[in-house]
């Protein structure tokens, strides 16, 4: 339990905040599960990736994760649809 006042006020901040993060987080999960899936398919995997990286910058505006963390993700993402793309060409 919080002894002052502005600690008690500091809990429900970070109790609130804790909630965001983890919606942010799961739906981002979500995101990178649905591009994985539509790899099998260019255009919609193309889709996805656009959705994944815009939920990514999101979630960076929101302070929910960091910049880094957001960019190699998103590089990461960008390379295993370049190597699938280039599979189905050979």
């Amino acid at each position: 339990m919080p002894n002052t006042k502005s600690a008690a006020r500091r809990m429900r901040n970070s109790a609130r905040k804790q909630v965001r993060n983890r919606v942010v987080r799961t739906q981002l999960k979500t995101a990178e599960k649905k591009f994985r899936a539509a790899l099998a398919t260019p255009t919609s995997s193309a889709d996805a990736l656009r959705a994944a990286i815009s939920m990514l910058d999101k979630a960076v505006k929101k302070g929910v994760i960091k910049r880094g963390t957001a960019d190699r993700k998103k590089s990461r993402l960008a390379l295993a649809l370049n190597r699938v793309a280039a599979e189905k060409k050979k």
